[in-house]
């Protein structure tokens, strides 16, 4: 599991602030009338120990990490996130995320969005999506000012993205622990222990939270997988008219293709049965575009030219359930959807944000507590299981050529783009969730 402590510190005015306040804790619980006891000794290290225990201790400061950390230490919660990358560093080259409306509102309470929409080509807005089936009827058009919004998502640069929250995680003073490698999380009746690879001594805190990764080595939390037999194959794609913020999601035989507009181009996913991948990313570039657009049909045809192509299998995992005594796990850990529709980093965001108004509105003392873990289990349920049926429905529901199934699908694609309520609701739920 990747994790993160050799531990380079990052923090300012609010993380020593903190520590300040406990030293004070710490001398109060030295104030024992009378002479020392071994009972009363060992009374204050409990007391001592749980003073100095940081509330919450997040695994992975990644976005979906790096945004509840933000947001715990905005509503007054004191946390500690722990990362396997160096400081200033990412483990892994650019890519693209796809952000919902919902999203963005959650980063611009975070105070990211803005210094993120500043930056050169780091935003993208999607103000249309063209829904289509290959070789058979039925399309819809989703478009932003449908629901009254500027954009219906926006397509990120995982790196600006990145950037723009480590620094707001400096400028609010939240301690960050760089370099850091977590093995395993267990807990026991009144703390997580986080243990860290290569070190015997365990990170304690009331709550563990496991933001990156796989989710692999969690006490009492199980992974259930499913491989879709399929490949990814991504990359960027060169168009001859502007795209003007449309995106495409388009189904075939094969699996959907979605283009995603990014700065001046298209990013691409073109699902694929393993071995017709490999066939496909060993092309040369020209036949490569000529193929790909030979498949995507006649919804779009100017492409011009390709780059960047690489591909990865597609599985869907989730935690079942995912919290288990003192550990929650929220985003990748908690479940890896397939990319089909764009919903796996939202459903991860929204974890990150409900478990913050579960924390916050939770007395100190009952912070980890199993009350505390059903509450959030609860308010989550819904949104992400239904983002786990959706996406896996479609996957099985656009997945097959035959006819008994095609026309029922162009018929409810006809449906969604004909009237209006429908399209609002559907649209309304791929913004921000069940």
């Amino acid at each position: 599991m990747r994790g993160q402590v050799t531990g380079v510190r990052q923090g300012g005015g609010g993380g020593r602030r903190r520590w300040r306040e406990r030293r004070a804790r710490h001398r109060a619980v030295g104030r024992t009338p009378g002479a020392p006891t071994a009972g009363r000794r060992a009374t204050a290290t409990c007391q001592l120990t749980l003073l100095l225990m940081p509330d919450v201790a997040i695994v992975g400061a990644g976005p979906v990490g790096s945004a509840l950390a933000l947001a715990l230490a905005g509503a007054g919660i004191d946390v500690v996130a722990l990362d396997a990358r160096a400081r200033g560093a990412t483990l892994r080259g650019d890519r693209s995320l796809a952000l919902s409306h919902g999203a963005r509102l959650i980063f611009e309470r975070l105070s990211v969005w803005a210094p993120l929409a500043a930056t050169p080509g780091a935003v993208t807005p999607i103000v249309r999506v063209d829904v289509s089936q290959a070789g058979g009827f039925g399309t819809a058009m989703l478009d932003a000012g449908d629901v009254g919004l500027p954009a219906l998502g926006y397509v990120v640069s995982y790196l600006a993205l990145q950037a723009a929250l480590d620094a707001a995680l400096e400028r609010a003073g939240v301690d960050v622990r760089y370099g850091v490698s977590v093995e395993r999380v267990d807990a026991d009746p009144g703390r997580a222990l986080v243990r860290q690879a290569g070190d015997a001594t365990a990170i304690e805190a009331r709550l563990a939270v496991v933001a990156d990764g796989t989710g692999a080595g969690l006490a009492g939390i199980e992974r259930a997988r499913h491989d879709y037999g399929q490949v990814a194959v991504i990359g960027k794609v060169a168009t001859a008219r502007p795209h003007g913020g449309l995106a495409y999601e388009r189904f075939t035989p094969d699996g959907p293709i979605a283009l995603l507009p990014e700065g001046e181009h298209y990013g691409f996913v073109w699902t694929l049965e393993p071995r017709r991948a490999q066939e496909v990313l060993a092309l040369p570039d020209d036949a490569f575009v000529a193929c790909f657009a030979s498949h995507f049909g006649r919804r779009r045809s100017d492409f011009l030219r390709a780059w960047g192509r690489k591909s990865f299998p597609l599985v869907m995992e989730f935690a079942r359930p995912p919290v288990a005594a003192r550990i929650v796990a929220i985003g990748n850990a908690s479940q890896t959807l397939h990319p089909v529709a764009g919903q796996g980093f939202n459903v991860g965001l929204r974890d990150a944000w409900e478990l913050k108004r579960v924390i916050a509105g939770t007395p100190r003392e009952a912070i980890g507590a199993r009350a505390m873990l059903d509450d959030y289990v609860a308010r989550r349920r819904s949104d992400r299981w239904a983002g786990v049926a959706f996406t896996h429905g479609l996957v099985h529901l656009f997945g097959t050529d035959l006819p008994f199934v095609r026309w029922p699908r162009g018929i409810g694609l006809a449906m969604l783009d004909a009237v209006p309520p429908i399209k609002r609701t559907f649209t309304r739920a791929m913004l921000f969730g069940a």
